[in-house]
């Protein structure tokens, strides 16, 4: 992905997207399950109906094209069961896009068919976008916050829903995770630091359970660190609020990140670090950004298996 993440509802030509008049859907055998019980709530006037998109030969990750969603309206959950032996381990997967559209092939169906070879539940959301979460206009050239954040509701609402139905999916509702990328990296941060106060008002019984993660493992996070000023000063966004309840953490960032600078990870660790929260963070001089799990020639490609291990040191996966 090209620096379109951070733009990306420009105009689908200029992205090299050729546009299908079909919403998303999961693949064969899956099915999607609404978020929420009715309407979401502060629903926003959509711009037009929700669409899935492949990119063309100009715009490849690993010589790949990737599956791009916009206009998502009414959030959905995929539960992907896991394969082999039940760990009874779930994590819920963030696809990234600039809170503008969602990479859910690169950034969620792949993620999910790595976690599920591995015995771990995988539930993949389907947020609202655009313009849910603090994104960045490129017509004012800085971010702006969108109230109320509707991504972030829906974050908090699949973690809830999530642990009321683990007995029903294998899921042990004390090793519920999240797992995000750029600005879905944003949201597993968030969802970790902001978990005792909802961001909407209780819908049923499923908001009943607690919406704070076991664990956290945002993958090139966005949104962390502000610099729409010129500053160079490492300051955590204001409004990511760590505490000694924050889960771990697990952190991983390339130093030549093009889209979203290294210091979004820096920030979030010292953070993470002056609060005692166990974090462990893995900074690589190269990989650039929004590369998922596809295998490039850079080292950093490499990180399933370093989250695997952190999953295991952490006591999630049994050795």
């Amino acid at each position: 992905m090209k620096r379109l993440i951070l733009a990306l509802s420009v105009m689908l030509a200029a992205a090299g997207l050729s546009a299908q008049p079909t919403a998303w859907q999961p693949p064969p055998g899956l099915t999607q399950i609404p978020i929420w019980p009715g309407a979401a709530p502060d629903a926003q006037p959509a711009s037009g109906s929700e669409i899935s998109t492949t990119t063309d030969k100009h715009d490849l990750v690993a010589g790949k094209p990737y599956v791009w969603v916009e206009n998502v309206t009414q959030p959905t959950m995929t539960v992907y069961p896991p394969k082999g032996k039940n760990t009874g381990v779930a994590v819920i997967v963030f696809p990234g896009g600039g809170f503008m559209g969602l990479a859910m092939d690169l950034e969620g169906t792949e993620v999910c068919d790595w976690l599920t070879s591995k015995g771990v539940s995988c539930v993949l959301l389907k947020y609202r976008v655009p313009r849910s979460e603090d994104y960045y206009d490129q017509k004012l050239q800085r971010h702006v916050e969108p109230k109320p954040p509707t991504a972030f509701q829906d974050a908090q609402r699949a973690i809830s829903l999530t642990r009321s139905r683990a007995a029903q999916w294998g899921i042990d509702p004390r090793k519920i995770g999240v797992m995000g990328f750029s600005a879905g990296g944003y949201l597993a941060a968030k969802t970790s630091t902001e978990f005792e106060r909802r961001a909407y008002k209780p819908v049923d019984a499923a908001d009943q359970e607690s919406c704070r993660p076991d664990f956290s493992v945002p993958i090139y996070p966005g949104h962390l660190w502000r610099s729409d000023d010129g500053s160079t000063e490492l300051k955590l966004n204001p409004k990511i609020h760590v505490t000694s309840r924050t889960p771990p953490i697990f952190l991983l960032q390339a130093e030549d990140d093009y889209v979203d600078n290294v210091n979004q990870a820096l920030v979030f660790y010292i953070a993470l670090k002056e609060a005692k929260v166990p974090v462990e963070m893995h900074l690589y001089a190269h990989g650039g950004h929004a590369f998922g799990l596809r295998s490039t020639r850079f080292p950093i490609t490499a990180w399933p298996q370093l989250v695997e291990r952190w999953l295991r040191t952490i006591g999630m996966i049994p050795e």
